[in-house]
């Protein structure tokens, strides 16, 4: 009996081995992933890059760009968006750091915290280990090198580019916008995590002349909190005289996360429409 059962539980492992291998892993269609490393902190990353479905038919026509941080968070949420609100643009998603190493209690993300923010901590021991406070390296490395990649292996129109960043990612989009407006012509802000960078954002604002640029801002209805410090900031955005900026302001449903999808829904729409 004892050998009967030996082999059935051989067949059947036999059976799931065969069932695994025809079972192929899913890949985004015309998306590559583009290794890169930045000339500014010597990290290495990578681009996901996802061209529209007319790009190789089409060898004279030219995309505007949408860049986006958080890569791996966003490319569904974005691909989605754009395939029935904006087909014609080409996706570039800038990775975290690759090579990172291991540090205790860190996750593959922790080079967000350094990258994406403007001001470092007032606490020792998260500086410590995080490095806040360094989008200035991160926007030079997006400007020298991942543009510059961009721009000379894709067909694209330089003066349509665009940013999506939420959170942190949003934060980063606001120093972009404030330190480089020219990186971008078009800027999605997602629920922004300003916090305590809203003076240092400010004096930055100050110094600027002419900052000429289309922005959307958006938080959910349930953050209270961060709704408060991007309400602050937008009083001060919109009381620079000196601006030239199309400003869109839009509220979502939702706390931090249930406003992701619907800020990428309604932040391509409203680039679609520019």
């Amino acid at each position: 009996m004892n050998k009967y059962i030996v082999i059935a539980v051989m067949v059947l492992l036999s059976v799931f081995k065969v069932q695994a291998k025809t079972l192929d892993a899913y890949s985004m269609p015309r998306t590559e992933v583009v290794p890169i490393k930045s000339s500014v902190n010597g990290g290495q990353y990578e681009l996901l890059v996802k061209l529209p479905e007319g790009y190789v038919d089409n060898p004279k026509q030219h995309y505007p760009v949408i860049y986006y941080t958080d890569a791996v968070w966003q490319i569904d949420l974005l691909s989605a968006a754009t395939t029935f609100l904006m087909e014609d643009v080409i996706l570039v998603g800038i990775s975290w750091q690759k090579d990172m190493g291991k540090l205790k209690g860190s996750s593959a993300h922790i080079s967000r915290f350094r990258d994406y923010t403007v001001t470092p901590s007032k606490d020792e021991k998260r500086q410590a280990k995080y490095q806040f406070g360094k989008a200035s390296e991160h926007l030079a490395f997006i400007r020298q090198d991942v543009i510059k990649l961009v721009e000379t292996r894709y067909r694209t129109v330089p003066e349509q580019r665009a940013y999506f960043g939420y959170s942190l990612g949003g934060q980063f989009g606001l120093y972009a916008l404030l330190a480089h407006p020219d990186t971008f012509k078009n800027y999605i802000l997602g629920s922004p995590a300003i916090g305590g960078s809203i003076d240092y954002l400010s004096a930055l604002l100050a110094k600027k002349n002419t900052i000429n640029a289309n922005v959307f801002i958006s938080y959910g209805d349930n953050e209270a909190r961060l709704s408060k410090n991007v309400d602050t900031f937008l009083k001060v955005l919109k009381s620079h005289q000196k601006s030239q900026l199309a400003l869109t302001h839009e509220v979502m449903k939702g706390d931090h996360s249930q406003a992701v999808p619907m800020t990428a829904a309604r932040g391509v729409a409203w680039l679609s429409q520019l």
